[in-house]
């Protein structure tokens, strides 16, 4: 039965007069102009007895440039079936030019597969098989060594990297280049076993090809066709072209796939995965699979897949998406506007307020100097430099306000102010702020070293007259201004806030930019913290300047200091608390591990007292890398839990050092166990672990996930640390409201805990007050496949927690090729079967099962916006800033054009 199958794969030359099917019946059809379907009768050689001779009839649809199966059934009456019917749906072919040539081809091809449509109908099938379904039609896509817009119009551009590359080896293409010339450079090793599979069915023994060669390569990998692409595939893996696929053979290949997908730990288990395919596709141990098992596989795995929404309710959605037309642009800017007033009203009140309060101090100076005696001597410089100067008094006293991050945790917790003051925003309104400081300091100082002191040098005696109660005796020379106390401490202020300024900027605080090793030391973010803490000097040099100010000799009318008393006070007070609170709050390391991906998690003690919500961060400080170095990080742990963890990837000098510091007290765990734990939880003893203090918690953007009915979570990479926390949380609360509402339906519980009492308790009335969440969607996206080492205890807890279903996991690994992709088509297999096997995830180890490539963000806000119509939804994320706009435009779109409403919030240190 089984060699029956795979004698399918011969040539027609190969097969032997007692293997050919014998043939019973009129078969013209190809040969006639007419179309119309023909039968004809064929028996089956080595099946038949001399008493009971057995006939499949085959009714032909032939037409002028086609033949097509229409039915395959017993030539005794017995009904059609439906599996093999199906099977013969998908045989049909176009035709060539020839046409008689074409016909003949066809005819072999109609007799090879009635022959395994045939031996097929022997044995009981393992499961239906069903192209025409839905659900079967999502797995054809699949099996795409080439997309298809690189299909015909990619050779034109394979045609131009051949030329390149066969330039210098006489016109032909070597194996070792052939990923390159086809586009998969970075899958080389699975390019040259494709190479290796062609070559074979073309029986060529050579390493390299010419361009027709080539051309005969790309057309076969690049055709649509998912016959041809299940035969390409099956003959990569079938390297001794026996028909046969062996236990040895699948290994190589999937330890192939897991390479190129940069699936480490699948290529450490590739015998162990070889076996779970073999068991599953060869029951009855013959120590092979054929193809017909492959394309069972393939079209089985789909359904096992997440369906998507419908496709009517995707294409009615997209319609309503697309961007309204008006010819009119007076209305798109009215609409536009509208827009834009809607998302960023609270950004606009707040910024307009600053422009406004700016604008009418510097008017405010400008008119008042205009009218004094300095107007005559150095004109409107003098308006300008001043006016400058007021608007910097403010600035400089506005910048420390959004640091102050007790004060704005405190206020966004204890206050209502968060309805219409951006908080969230509170790192970008500092930033603001500075580039209005440097603004007016390039006005301020200007003003004063190009126009006013060389207006005083160049004035006339009865001009100096009215300047003299000011600068005594006119000066004969430039520097004489320049050396003042003025002069000095002006200019001191503008190099150092340049420099903390410069460092600052994105390009020298991540070390984006390519600068020498010696100057690189210069720059990262222990630079920017330190040069930060300049303020301090800056500050003192600012009140000195404004003491000794220009023009002005009455205490009172000297406002410098009366503009920075608050705001310094606060910011003391601040750093005070914070100093004072980490020394007080000791913690203890209770557990450490080292995971892939240079990831640090340390779990901690919870201090007394110490209250936070999910979603929050806190600083940690480590004396042992450095004792003035706080940075922060948000809390992985949930409130509900007996410590606080925190997760930390190497990205600079300090992450770098204190992975190097906890590592040397760690050692290898014992039974394979995934990071490195400290010692003393194998030893039994206490190492002198580093000395760790934190200070926190701090209110961050995801806190407020809890006012939505509906969340949508995105972490990019070591960005799911909130998100962690946050999902915790919803499976702990909801949990905590079952088990209230429980009690009370049983009479344990509620107001007096009278077991006839079933009125819900005030803090059960209290926590669903608060906690508005019934719905959470969470999409992590990661690079690597040992980043879900992270938090593979988190996943299959929430999994196997989560009875009602409220939490959605969506796992995303990018180094895996998309979905359809050959490539990836074997680990889209035995993730299939080993999920449902097992109810792992081959990729992520959880009970999560992965999905392979990017998310296409479009199709997860549609998704969101089809199951929740005429919902609020809260989006957030952390990650990479290069998503951020994308998000944040998807969520107005959708927001605009449908009923479901999506708040954007992106979560800043």
């Amino acid at each position: 039965m089984q060699d029956m199958g795979r004698e399918d794969h011969h040539s027609d030359s190969e097969m032997s007069g007692s293997e050919r099917l014998a043939y019973s019946g009129p078969l013209s059809g190809p040969l006639n102009k007419r179309p119309g379907r023909k039968s004809a009768r064929f028996s089956i050689a080595g099946t038949t007895t001399s008493k009971d001779e057995q006939y499949v009839e085959i009714t032909l649809d032939v037409r002028n440039d086609s033949v097509a199966v229409h039915s395959v059934k017993a030539a005794n009456g017995v009904e059609e079936d439906p599996e093999m019917a199906l099977l013969a749906k998908g045989l049909e072919k176009r035709s060539a030019s020839n046409l008689v040539r074409t016909a003949s081809a066809r005819i072999r091809q109609v007799s090879h597969e009635i022959k395994r449509l045939a031996s097929f109908s022997k044995r009981p099938p393992p499961g239906r098989l069903d192209r025409s379904k839905s659900a079967a039609a999502h797995a054809l896509k699949g099996l795409k060594f080439i997309s298809k817009t690189d299909g015909g119009a990619g050779w034109a551009a394979v045609e131009k990297r051949f030329d390149e590359i066969t330039a210098s080896t006489d016109g032909l293409l070597p194996r070792a280049r052939f990923c390159e010339c086809i586009g998969m450079k970075e899958s080389k090793d699975f390019a040259g076993e494709l190479f290796n599979a062609l070559a074979r069915k073309r029986n060529m023994h050579c390493d390299s090809i010419s361009k027709a060669e080539l051309r005969e390569f790309w057309d076969q990998i690049s055709n649509q066709s998912f016959d041809s692409r299940l035969q390409t595939f099956f003959d990569m893996v079938d390297k001794d072209a026996d028909g046969r696929i062996t236990e040895e053979e699948v290994r190589e290949i999937i330890t192939l796939s897991a390479s190129a997908n940069k699936l480490s730990n699948i290529q450490k288990q590739a015998e162990e995965y070889a076996a779970l395919i073999m068991e599953e596709l060869d029951p009855e141990n013959h120590g092979y699979i054929l193809i017909e098992n492959l394309e069972m596989l393939l079209l089985q795995g789909s359904n096992h897949s997440v369906r998507g929404e419908s496709r009517n309710l995707s294409h009615m959605l997209s319609q309503k998406l697309k961007p309204t037309l008006d010819s009119n642009p007076l209305n798109r800017w009215c609409r536009s506007t509208k827009y834009f007033l809607l998302d960023n009203w609270q950004r606009v009140w707040v910024m307009a307020l600053w422009i406004v309060v700016m604008a009418s101090l510097f008017a405010y100076k400008y008119i008042q100097y205009r009218r004094r005696e300095a107007y005559e001597v150095m004109g409107h410089c003098v308006c300008a430099a001043k006016g400058a100067a007021e608007t910097l008094k403010l600035n400089m006293a506005l910048i420390l306000l959004p640091v102050c991050r007790n004060t704005l945790t405190w206020l966004r917790n204890k206050t209502k102010l968060g309805i219409v003051v951006p908080f969230d925003d509170n790192l970008n309104f500092h930033k603001v702020i500075a580039v209005g400081i440097a603004v007016g300091v390039g006005i301020h100082g200007i003003s004063h070293l190009a126009c006013d002191f060389p207006r005083l040098l160049q004035a006339s005696e009865e001009k100096w007259e009215l300047m003299q109660q000011f600068f005594g005796d006119q000066p004969s020379s430039y520097w004489h201004f320049v050396k003042s106390k003025e002069g000095v401490t002006g200019i001191l202020m503008v190099v150092l806030m340049a420099i903390a300024f410069t460092l600052a900027t994105p390009w020298f605080r991540r070390n984006k930019l390519n600068l020498p090793t010696w100057l690189k030391k210069l720059t990262g973010f222990n630079a920017f913290w330190y040069s930060h803490h300049l303020f301090v000097i800056v500050y003192t040099l600012l009140v000195v300047h404004g003491y000794y100010l220009y023009l002005t000799h009455k205490w009172y009318k000297k406002t410098t200091w009366m503009y920075l008393e608050v705001p310094v006070i606060l910011y003391g007070s601040e750093r005070l608390i914070r100093a004072l609170r980490s020394s007080i709050k000791a913690v203890t390391i209770q557990k450490v591990a080292i995971y892939p991906g240079n990831v640090l998690a340390l779990h901690m003690s919870k201090p007394q007292g110490f209250r936070y919500k999910s979603g929050q961060y806190m600083f940690v400080n480590c004396a042992a890398v450095s004792p003035f170095e706080w940075h922060p990080f948000s809390i992985t742990s949930a409130p509900g839990d007996d410590y606080l963890s925190v997760h930390i990837r190497t990205l600079g000098d300090w992450t770098r050092q204190l992975r190097t510091v906890f590592s040397e007290v760690c050692q290898p765990p014992p039974d394979g166990k995934s990071g490195l734990l400290r010692a003393d939880c194998i030893q039994g003893h206490n190492p002198n672990l580093p000395r760790v203090l934190i200070d926190g918690p701090y209110g961050a953007p995801a806190q407020d996930y809890k006012k939505y009915e509906v969340v949508l979570l995105v972490g990019l990479g070591i960005g799911a640390t909130p998100m962690i926390s946050i999902v915790k949380d919803i499976v702990s609360n909801i949990r905590a409201i079952e088990e209230e509402e429980n009690a009370v339906e049983n009479g344990t519980g509620g107001l007096g805990n009278s077991p006839s009492t079933k009125i819900p308790s005030p803090n059960t009335q209290k926590r669903k007050e608060n906690f508005k969440t019934r719905r959470a969607y969470f999409y992590w996206v990661t690079r690597e496949q040992g980043s879900f080492d992270w938090f593979k205890g988190v996943m299959n807890e929430v999994a196997e927690q989560d009875h009602n279903h409220v939490i959605e996991l969506h796992n995303y690994c990018t180094s895996v090729y998309e979905e359809g992709d050959a490539r990836s088509a074997l680990i889209a297999m035995l993730q299939s079967i080993n999920h449902a096997k097992n109810g792992v995830d081959i990729v992520s180890g959880t009970r999560v099962k992965s999905h392979f490539a990017k998310p296409d963000w479009r199709n997860v806000y549609k998704r969101t916006a089809l199951n929740h119509p005429d919902s609020r939804v809260g989006v957030f994320y952390c990650g990479a800033p290069a998503l951020t706009k994308e998000l944040r435009q998807l969520a107005l779109d959708f927001s605009h054009k449908t009923s479901t409403k999506f708040d954007f919030h992106k979560e800043n240190f």
